[in-house]
């Protein structure tokens, strides 16, 4: 079989999804001596009718040979556009890039990549997508921050090591750095028992610490607002409190812990898959502001 063509597929999916051949040449914005002699040519290469026609304005029927060449060419019109798709993700300037994200990458490392990279190409695609904690996977993204390593076909760059730190009440421990098994028993103000949460306490009983959870919330802010009104301490991660008022608040102190408990930051892309210019200057991006970030830590 020779010569089938795209559009060939094209206008038979919308014969048999609309009936006839005028509202697929409507639909199409085809003529419909067009339509038919895109069917001819099809029918030509295949050898054979895909479609028993009626006449009048009686539905046309598929024929069985036409079952299965619109079954094969449903498939290779997905594969087009897959193709198009990739082509698209591949193209430098006026290209696109999917990226997979977290909160803490959300807030202060994208906003430079997205930036640097609209500045330098103005007219690319930039597309985000939250993307959960429990069981990662890269799939179709061109880009994946996560905060642990993941499993699956990948390479990825280490981008840094957060320390989480102490938030006590003034006077609640004092002056430097905190040993983790003083926290065995204290009153703690923790977030929901999500991922992160159940990670950072399984670290801390690993090093002696069960404190006592006297209250959850959502949100580092509200953590920080019950440590200031004397309801419990807190382990935060470093980069929830960059640039927040807490380290020059009065009624709070900030400590390091020993040992400290460490988030590692990677960003992964697919193996084996040819990076595009912009998903490589992406990378570069990210390095760099990791690095600047890694320097104020």
């Amino acid at each position: 079989m020779v010569d089938v063509e795209l559009r060939h597929l094209r206008t038979m999916v919308a014969i048999a999804e609309e009936g006839t051949f005028g509202r697929a040449a409507a639909r199409l914005g085809y003529t419909q001596s067009s339509v038919s002699q895109q069917v001819a040519a099809l029918e030509k290469a295949v050898g054979g009718a895909v479609f028993d026609r009626p006449g009048g304005p009686r539905p046309v029927r598929i024929t069985p040979l036409g079952e299965v060449v619109l079954a094969h060419g449903r498939d290779l019109l997905a594969k087009a556009e897959r193709l198009a798709d990739a082509v698209d993700r591949f193209r430098a300037g006026n290209g696109r890039i999917d990226i997979g994200t977290f909160q803490g990458a959300s807030k202060l490392i994208l906003p430079s990549v997205v930036r640097r990279l609209l500045g330098e190409h103005p007219g690319c695609d930039i597309r985000l997508t939250e993307v959960g904690p429990e069981d990662p996977r890269i799939g179709d993204l061109d880009l994946l921050f996560h905060y642990a390593r993941i499993d699956g076909d990948v390479e990825y760059v280490k981008l840094l090591d957060e320390p989480y730190l102490l938030v006590a009440g003034a006077g609640t421990f004092p002056d430097g750095a905190v040993r983790v098994k003083q926290l065995d028993g204290a009153p703690m103000v923790a977030w929901p028992p999500n991922y992160h949460q159940r990670w950072l306490e399984r670290v801390l009983a690993g090093d002696g610490a069960r404190p006592r959870i006297v209250f959850r919330t959502a949100g580092h802010e509200t953590v920080v607002s019950m440590v200031r009104a004397g309801i419990g301490s807190a382990v935060l991660p470093w980069l929830a409190l960059h640039g927040s008022d807490a380290w020059s608040d009065d009624q709070l102190s900030i400590h390091r812990l020993r040992p400290s408990p460490t988030s590692t930051w990677y960003l992964y892309w697919p193996a084996g898959r040819t990076r595009s210019p912009l998903a490589a200057r992406a990378i570069d991006i990210a390095v760099e502001t990791a690095n600047e970030l890694a320097e104020q830590m």
